[in-house]
């Protein structure tokens, strides 16, 4: 597993829904890369500490942008996330 396929599948794995050999094969990635597992903790950390914002917390323009940045990131472009 590359580091990008690591990034992609996280939500999946801290919600548990990674199939069996994908999930072995993102721990033994986990295990050997010490940036992804920084990341990990990083988005746990994140997820500790925001919790969950609800929907109405964010302005419809900023929700738009965002998750234009998002759906271009995952793309393969370069997601601008500057100011809207």
């Amino acid at each position: 597993m590359k580091c990008n396929e690591f990034v992609e599948l996280v939500t999946a794995y801290l919600e548990d829904q990674l199939p069996a050999d994908q999930r072995s094969e993102f721990e033994e990635h986990l295990s050997l890369c010490p940036g992804c597992e920084r990341y990990l903790v990083q988005f746990r950390t994140t997820i500790s500490l925001l919790g969950q914002l609800p929907e109405e917390s964010i302005t419809g323009p900023a929700r738009t942008h965002l998750l234009d940045a998002f759906a271009e990131w995952g793309s393969g472009g370069a997601a601008d996330v500057s100011d809207p």
